[in-house]
């Protein structure tokens, strides 16, 4: 099975410099700019047979354009949403330095989840996803976070997070199970982007 893990696109959080998470921001105009070069990308080089979404709405609209761009059908996960950061999400970072960040793997901000069960929600749903698919490649659209998990989950690494695998906007993962083992064929692939300077992730 091939797996492309898809980033969403610029969204309004990221021009309000708050914290996202559960809060259900759109995508921007730049945003969708983004989405529809990733989507033209993905078509002529690697088109999936089938897409999982999470149905926060900056992944759900990157995703339902890729699918209508493609021509395949696309499933909403809830299990597939941002970490939930609780009272963090939409604060802007200056008011969220007033709240008692978590510091163990167990911690949570009011409201929310910790990174154990974010972690353990994602292998659970990303089980889910391998066992039922019949598809030969597939595609996940989601969050950063959620992607971290996804890669995690994919080299069977610790739950601990000391580290980070950056995502750009409408990043592309590529990633494979055959005969052999795993097979990573690239990460946060933005070359899509690289046209037009107004779009591009950073």
């Amino acid at each position: 099975m091939e797996i492309l893990l898809i980033r969403h696109g610029e969204s309004e959080a990221d021009i309000l410099q708050v914290h996202e998470g559960r809060a259900n921001f759109e995508l921007t105009d730049r945003g969708r700019k983004q989405v529809r070069a990733m989507a033209e990308r993905v078509k002529r080089d690697f088109p999936p047979d089938f897409i999982y979404a999470s149905t926060l709405k900056r992944a759900s609209e990157t995703a339902m354009v890729l699918a209508d761009t493609i021509g395949c059908p696309l499933q909403y996960e809830d299990e597939l949403m941002e970490h939930n950061n609780g009272v963090q999400a939409g604060l802007s970072f200056e008011e969220a330095k007033s709240l008692k960040a978590p510091v163990y793997l167990h911690d949570r901000f009011d409201e929310g989840e910790s990174h154990i069960e974010f972690r353990m929600r994602i292998e659970t749903i990303f089980s889910k996803i391998l066992a039922d698919s019949k598809h030969k490649r597939i595609a996940i659209v989601a969050h950063g976070g959620v992607i971290n998990c996804l890669l995690r989950s994919f080299f069977d690494m610790p739950i601990s997070k000391d580290f980070y695998f950056l995502n750009g906007d409408t990043g592309i993962s590529f990633l494979e199970f055959n005969e052999s083992g795993k097979v990573v064929r690239f990460l946060n692939n933005t070359s899509h982007l690289d046209a037009d300077e107004e779009i591009k992730s950073f």
